[in-house]
């Protein structure tokens, strides 16, 4: 057992099993960080560059790709650094930061993803109430809830986890993660329990409800409305739906490795289901949206393609 008043890093104990593998998967992440970086960048760019690009649903997509920078920032630099280290340890205080950065990461991806399918429900539902319905301040309050909201719930978070008397210092994750600190508790973590049960349940339920809603009303439109209102549906819906269906996925299998005994899984498999949300989320989204959005699709056509 570690004295709670010692501990002053952790170690991050997932890394043993990837020694062998560990100049090739540093390659593969560069490699995957390089891109995520580039395109995100890119679509950003491309978005606030072009006045025809100014419009509701691209000014969400703006929020979606910054959002997948900065969790990507959060991550793949310090994961590189680790994979090439010998000792994989960080300190309590960059672990906190790196927990804060993930969790409000997420959680800002979900509420994303929820506002732009109520962008699209009144899009196709309501098309000619939309410009008096979306305004631009309320493009600008709806952002600006996507984004605090997390981040003021996950300062909760990582408070009472930075509070916590610990007696162990081994992480058995690849990143820096809130249930496996809270698990190190030398006493009580009721509070830390019941504060990231309830901070869970309310942005999860309230996102999940909006968009449940929001699609069924589409379903609704779609199947009493013309040919061309399903065909702009599906143009517009796919990419999101295929992006939040990703984004579930791989936040299922995080908290799959959290909860349960995950021994029998391959170590590197399991990693990688560990990593998963954070990796072809960033890596899903601007491929989805770049290639679907026609508009999106068209202008960066024509900075690759100048006619002579």
């Amino acid at each position: 057992m570690v004295n709670s008043t010692t501990i002053s890093y952790f170690i991050l104990n997932a890394y043993s099993d990837i020694k062998l593998l560990k100049y090739l998967l540093f390659m593969i992440i560069m490699f995957f960080y390089i891109l995520i970086v580039c395109s995100n960048v890119l679509l950003i760019v491309v978005i606030c560059m072009n006045r025809s690009l100014h419009e509701p649903m691209y000014m969400f997509l703006c929020s979606l790709f910054a959002n997948e920078l900065y969790g990507s920032t959060g991550f793949f630099p310090s994961l590189m650094i680790q994979i090439l280290s010998d000792s994989h340890t960080v300190s309590k205080y960059f672990c906190l930061l790196q927990i804060f950065c993930v969790y409000s990461y997420a959680g800002v991806e979900f509420f994303n993803l929820a506002i732009m399918c109520y962008d699209r429900y009144l899009s196709i539902c309501y098309p000619l109430q939309y410009n008096t319905r979306m305004t631009f301040n309320k493009v600008a309050i709806l952002i600006a809830i996507a984004w605090l909201s997390p981040l003021f719930m996950v300062v909760g978070t990582t408070s009472l986890s930075a509070s916590l008397q610990l007696c162990g210092n081994t992480i058995n994750k690849v990143y820096c993660d809130n249930y496996s600190i809270v698990k190190l508790a030398c006493f009580d973590t009721s509070v830390n329990n019941v504060y990231g049960l309830l901070v869970s349940l309310t942005s999860v339920i309230i996102t999940l409800i909006l968009i449940l809603y929001t699609y069924i009303r589409i379903l609704k439109v779609c199947f009493s409305g013309s040919k061309q209102t399903r065909q702009k549906a599906v143009s517009t819906c796919t990419p999101h739906l295929a992006a939040l269906l990703n984004f579930s996925f791989g936040c299922v299998f995080e908290v799959s490795q959290c909860r349960f005994n995950m021994s029998s899984v391959p170590g590197v498999f399991s990693i990688f289901l560990s990593v998963y949300h954070l990796t072809c989320q960033p890596l899903l989204n601007p491929l989805l949206y770049g290639l679907k959005m026609t508009k999106i699709r068209n202008i960066c056509k024509s900075l690759f393609y100048r006619e002579g």
